[in-house]
């Protein structure tokens, strides 16, 4: 479905962003993870079937997200898909949430995909177009308790989705938006019990989603089956807060 495409994933040395990378790689596409940490970057990418590359990259710097860019067309000679994934957590109550954990999530989540989204449409706009998937979450959607900052940052990318969706269809450059519910990652399953157990009762489908089912509907986008989409938002939760 890939075949012959480029593929930047940031924050893609493991999680969500990894089987993101390998999916989209399964497909035939050559992979550029992006990642704060340069050797698991690279070991994640060396794990690929594919074509890949291991790129530091904090994204919330625009020279190192051009770098990273830049990598991918200097060495694979186009840029077909970029996915927005890099993020982290700061959950603190809104009265002990501190100024900095409020401005590092937002930083890292909202900035992040808006410089990622305006260097990626740069380039594809240039080359006929290309399609870019930003990581949102069902707490973008609803708001959650002790994440202000979090759900914040996550409801912005919504809206910063749309609007660039709208500024660059014309010119072949697609932005859609991927809001992930409860997926089993290392970060999920280090919750205490009694919080998993909470979420639990939130879900009809009865069980948390897994990483793979992330990165299907991130391939789904990602090719021409979704040619005609665009400025859309896709909850994968598993029917939580429907």
């Amino acid at each position: 479905m890939l075949a012959n495409r480029t593929a930047v994933i940031t924050g893609a040395a493991q999680g969500i962003g990894l089987a993101i990378a390998r999916t989209l790689a399964e497909n035939g596409a050559r992979i550029v993870i992006g990642d704060l940490d340069e050797a698991k970057a690279k070991e994640a990418a060396a794990s690929l079937p594919t074509e890949s590359i291991g790129v530091r990259c904090n994204v919330t710097s625009a020279d190192d997200v051009a770098a990273l860019l830049a990598a991918a067309t200097d060495t694979f000679g186009s840029l077909d898909v970029m996915v927005n994934n890099a993020g982290i957590t700061r959950d603190a109550t809104m009265r002990k949430m501190t100024e900095q954990q409020f401005d590092d999530v937002i930083e890292v989540h909202l900035k992040g995909c808006w410089i990622g989204t305006r260097l990626a449409s740069g380039i594809m706009r240039g080359s006929g177009g290309g399609s870019i998937i930003n990581m949102s979450s069902i707490s973008g959607k609803v708001g959650m308790l002790g994440q202000t900052n979090y759900s914040a940052a996550k409801a912005g990318i919504v809206g910063l989705s749309k609007a660039a969706a709208k500024e660059v269809a014309h010119l072949g450059v697609r932005v859609n938006v991927i809001q992930p519910g409860l997926i089993r990652t290392a970060m999920t399953e280090a919750m205490p019990q009694k919080a998993w157990d909470s979420k639990m009762t939130e879900i009809p489908m009865g069980r948390a989603g897994e990483p793979d089912e992330i990165a299907s509907v991130a391939l789904f986008y990602a090719s021409s089956m979704s040619s005609y989409m665009t400025g859309t938002v896709a909850e994968v939760t598993g029917g939580r807060h429907i």
